[in-house]
């Protein structure tokens, strides 16, 4: 299966939504992409929304990681949410829940960063 990327930046808040598979395949589409939305709408946080995630490996992970470390050195957040059961897991695995909050929903991520 493929990758489906979805952007939309609100006040430096970039929310990310995936939908299919996040593998070596694809990891490097999402980074690009990624990449280019931080720079042009000078992005201090991400809401990663991996609701219709399917499946992750550790390709995934480190484009995750990469972009974790560009809004951490703005002193922005990366907050996930609606995780499925598979991702979390991985997640948890991974220790990335260390470092990247957690929320229920879209809706909850932007209360947290202030921008709902």
């Amino acid at each position: 299966m493929s990758l489906t990327i979805n952007m939309e930046a609100k006040d430096r808040v970039l929310c990310i939504r995936l939908k299919g598979d996040l593998d070596h395949h694809t990891a490097e589409k999402l980074k690009k992409q990624a990449e280019a939305a931080i720079q042009k709408h000078n992005i201090k946080h991400i809401i990663l929304n991996l609701e219709e995630l399917h499946f992750m490996d550790s390709s995934g992970l480190g484009v995750i990681l990469g972009r974790y470390k560009q809004v951490n050195n703005k002193q922005g957040e990366m907050v996930v949410c609606a995780i499925s059961p598979a991702v979390k897991r991985l997640f948890e695995m991974s220790g990335l829940f260390k470092i990247v909050k957690m929320e229920l929903s879209e809706k909850n991520a932007l209360q947290r960063l202030g921008v709902a």
